[in-house]
């Protein structure tokens, strides 16, 4: 058995079709535009922020593995928006978000990427880890996103 690609797959496996709350497409499917600036249940965050904070930080984490001149970004000011959205913004949140899951997937699926060496730059940490911290975030938000849409009375 080939270890190295069998984590690969899987890894491509999870970023494609997460198996916990489901894809981004799962939780904006018929997402009512009118909500876009909503706060549902007295929450700190709109749907907009919450979406733009979950496209943020998994670009900043993308942009750790493959950028050797990456500046950190501060915590919580630089990771949630405080403006207002259109749905061109939304739009734009949406497939920008979608191109890095496509970068992320092009750096798992090439085999001289070594998952598991630390990442120059960085302080200790591997492509592995940053993979996985970028799964279980977007999870994290996404079953929040779930939430919130229930809240708001526009989830079946």
């Amino acid at each position: 058995m080939d270890t190295e690609n069998s984590l690969r797959k899987e890894l491509l496996n999870y970023l494609e079709r997460p198996h916990t709350h489901g894809t981004l497409k799962d939780i904006l499917k018929d997402f009512p535009e009118n909500l876009i600036n909503e706060t549902p249940g007295n929450l700190p965050y709109t749907f907009w922020q919450m979406l733009e904070h979950i496209r943020i930080s998994q670009f900043d984490m993308v942009d750790f593995i493959r950028n050797p001149n990456y500046k950190e970004m501060q915590w919580p000011k630089d990771y949630w928006p405080t403006d207002k959205a259109d749905s061109k913004m939304w739009n734009e949140a949406i497939e920008k978000f979608h191109n890095d899951i496509d970068t992320l997937k092009k750096i798992v699926e090439d085999p001289k990427t070594d998952l598991f060496a630390p990442i120059p730059h960085g302080t200790g940490q591997t492509i592995f880890r940053e993979v996985m911290q970028i799964i279980e975030h977007n999870s994290y938000h996404f079953g929040q996103f779930i939430v919130m849409r229930r809240l708001a009375k526009a989830w079946d």
